[in-house]
């Protein structure tokens, strides 16, 4: 009796780790995932010093928070605008837009020290205040990359787009803590030169973002009417004209919402409204505003205190891996939920301990799993809405999150002019800690891949 032949270990390996999907989808995926990258080295940069540069200014720790919760407002409007309009005008000429605002903002942080000067460049332009991508890249980078890669290989491929970025973000903080401390020990260097030469690599990887986009193919733009799967006739993004659910009610929305189907808006809302409980708790605690609390607690040299954070970060980026297998067999949902919730423990017992080891584990045991949930995520929005509505519910979900998120920096800036610094990674592990059962209760049944007949993404 004659069998199927085995597949090597060498083929298991690169299929069981997304490999062989990545190599699949081909050279656009290729590029966003390096765009990608080099923004998180430039985000995980900025997130270690940023607070320590306005403490070098003398700024007030609650004028800290009110600059970082004033910068996420500002990604708001600029992330949202343009995700909605990214479909219309094109997804690389939006991405090659924020290229050039990022490097803009570089290098006004990198050239100046006035703090009303620097907050308007953050509102008006691209910086990273807490190490998140919330700025108007990633709601249409998951969207083009989700369109490229088949449905059943679509969690393969964004891990591998969450996993690079997690490298980016520990090479990011383990470089910049090195380089402040060289720069800063050299005669004629001040501290705030070396932060300063920190933002003028920040410039630099917008540039690589800027190279990346512009050499993006077609193949990454939304395909015409009629041409994705589904039975629905696609309409334009900003299409006012059609009579659709959005005038059933005799109420007129705007035009961006009217894409969005009621049965889409249904979903979406419940995920949407866990989503900012989430993203209030990450602002609370986010990665600048840990690195602060760190360096207050224990006095830390910034090379061990980058060091600290980027080891972190690579452990966040090692364990993603893992979230593809997992999805596979525990499902999306599963996955998301079982990995988040002892990161979020470990939010909450941060404050405990007294000395550098314990706590340096409890912020291993948060980062190493906080980023497993991110390729799960972007795949079950994937799956649950149609192709065409992808990039706008991607972009309402920046928009909301990053909105919530503008709420934590200011409470936790409130809680440590008053010397209750701690208490924000309390409470802020006590909300993911709520998210986490809420998602399990609401989608653990949710029927995936309704408008994707074919295997075609």
């Amino acid at each position: 009796m004659s069998s199927e032949p085995q597949p090597s270990l060498l083929c298991r390996l690169l299929s069981s780790t997304g490999l062989q999907a990545l190599y699949q989808t081909g050279l656009d995926a290729h590029l966003i995932i390096l765009s990608r990258s080099s923004r998180m080295l430039a985000y995980g940069g900025s997130s270690l010093i940023l607070a320590l540069f306005f403490s070098s200014l003398h700024v007030p720790d609650a004028r800290i928070g009110l600059f970082m919760t004033l910068t996420l407002a500002g990604d708001v409007a600029l992330s949202l605008g343009l995700a909605l309009i990214a479909d219309r005008v094109g997804r690389r000429r939006i991405l090659k837009t924020g290229s050039v605002l990022m490097i803009l903002s570089g290098v006004v942080f990198a050239l100046c020290e006035n703090y009303w000067i620097l907050l308007g460049a953050a509102i008006l332009g691209v910086i990273s205040a807490t190490g998140g991508d919330f700025g108007p890249f990633r709601a249409i980078e998951e969207s083009v990359v989700s369109g490229l890669a088949k449905k059943e290989e679509r969690a393969d491929v964004l891990v591998w787009y969450v996993m690079m970025a997690s490298f980016g973000s520990a090479a990011g903080t383990g470089i910049a803590g090195w380089l402040i401390e060289v720069l800063s020990a050299k005669e004629g260097w001040r501290l705030l030169d070396a932060y300063h030469a920190v933002f003028w690599g920040y410039a630099a990887m917008g540039a690589v973002n800027l190279v990346c986009a512009s050499l993006l193919s077609d193949r990454c733009e939304l395909k015409p009417a009629g041409t994705s799967e589904g039975d629905e006739e696609r309409r334009p993004l900003l299409n006012e004209s059609q009579n659709d659910d959005s005038s059933s009610s005799g109420k007129h929305y705007k035009s961006w919402i009217s894409r969005i189907s009621r049965e889409t808006l249904s979903i979406m809302s419940i995920l949407w409204f866990l989503l900012m409980v989430d993203s209030l708790a990450d602002g609370m605690a986010n990665m600048s505003l840990t690195s602060y609390y760190l360096d207050q607690k224990f006095s830390l040299l910034k090379s061990v205190l980058g060091n600290i954070v980027s080891t972190s970060y690579l452990l966040a980026a090692v364990a993603t891996i893992f979230a593809s297998p997992l999805s596979r067999a525990l499902g999306l949902v599963n996955t998301m939920v079982f990995t988040h919730i002892p990161s979020s423990a470990a939010v909450l017992l941060f404050p405990l301990p007294r000395g550098v080891v314990i706590t340096f584990a409890l912020l291993l045991v948060r980062m190493g799993l906080n980023n497993m949930d991110q390729a799960p995520r972007a795949a079950l929005i994937a799956a649950t809405v149609r192709p065409d509505e992808r990039t706008a519910v991607m972009g309402i979900t920046g928009m909301l999150r990053t909105l919530a998120s503008t709420t934590g920096p200011i409470i936790t800036g409130v809680l440590a002019e008053g010397g209750n610094f701690w208490a924000a990674f309390v409470v802020a592990g006590a909300l993911r800690l709520a998210y986490d059962v809420g998602l399990f209760a609401m989608f653990i049944n949710i029927k995936l891949h309704k408008d994707e007949e074919d295997g075609s993404s």
